[in-house]
């Protein structure tokens, strides 16, 4: 298995050095949000800010938070639904082609009217996109063949039963299954990521799975000062995409370096 490898230190600690100190560089867009969550979309944005000399940081939220959210310069509303969430997906593609990168963070109403929005942005969009939390199962009820076969590759962040859910929808012959083993997980994405042109971030028993291009990198979550419950408040997804964003074309390189990001 030459496509496969376990890593417990970073070794692309050169990366870091494509972090800017001094010049801010960059603009990010983070979308989530209905009107009754949208702590995920504001958190990871103020870490992002925070953390990250990023030239701009966006907020993509549903107009229905607006009254409940101070007018901040980062905030944008787009237009949503009578049940409060994301109701335009051509509003969503002008926010995700406005930025360099964005991070589709979750806290989306599952309605099909937000689904289809949301279908509609990530596939009509040229611009780097990862998608991860809740809204890895919005898409995962789309257009998929589309959305895994664009022209800038997309990369979803979940776990292994939303990947599942994936495999399933795009009738993919590999089974994928949260009782195989870390061994059998990994060659199902090394053959899948040979189909399609996704890059791919799963979590499975305690393990997250990179894989692009049939090439495997394998880092336990303990190894990375995260817990399996930390990975996911977006904090992890908001350093995976800043690191892409200074490293591109070196996605696994720069994934691995962003769990070992202190």
């Amino acid at each position: 298995m030459d496509y496969f490898e376990k890593i417990d230190k970073n070794p692309y600690e050169d990366l870091f050095w494509n972090v800017p100190e001094e010049q801010k560089r960059g603009a990010v867009a983070v979308i989530g949000g209905n009107e009754q969550s949208f702590r995920a979309p504001v958190t990871t944005s103020e870490f992002l800010i925070n953390k990250f000399p990023l030239k701009t940081v966006q907020t993509i939220l549903p107009d229905s938070l607006k009254s409940k959210l101070p007018p901040l310069d980062n905030l944008v509303f787009l237009s949503s639904t009578d049940t409060g969430s994301f109701a335009d997906g051509d509003e969503l593609t002008k926010a995700i082609d406005g930025a360099d990168f964005s991070l589709i963070i979750g806290d989306i109403s599952k309605n099909s009217i937000t689904k289809e929005a949301v279908d509609i942005a990530v596939q009509h969009s040229e611009k780097p996109v990862l998608i991860t939390r809740d809204a890895v199962d919005v898409v995962a009820e789309g257009k998929l063949e589309k959305l895994l076969m664009r022209t800038e590759p997309v990369t979803v962040f979940g776990s292994i039963l939303q990947w599942q859910k994936i495999f399933k929808a795009v009738y993919y012959p590999k089974i994928l299954q949260p009782s195989q083993s870390l061994v059998q997980v990994a060659e199902a994405f090394h053959k899948f990521t040979l189909s399609y042109p996704v890059q791919v971030i799963a979590v499975h028993e305690g393990q997250i799975v990179i894989a692009k291009n049939g090439n495997v990198k394998v880092v336990a979550v303990g190894s990375t000062g995260y817990t399996m419950l930390t990975i996911w408040n977006g904090e992890l997804a908001g350093k995976i995409m800043a690191m892409n964003l200074y490293n591109p074309d070196k996605f696994i390189e720069a994934t691995v370096a962003a769990l070992f990001f202190s």
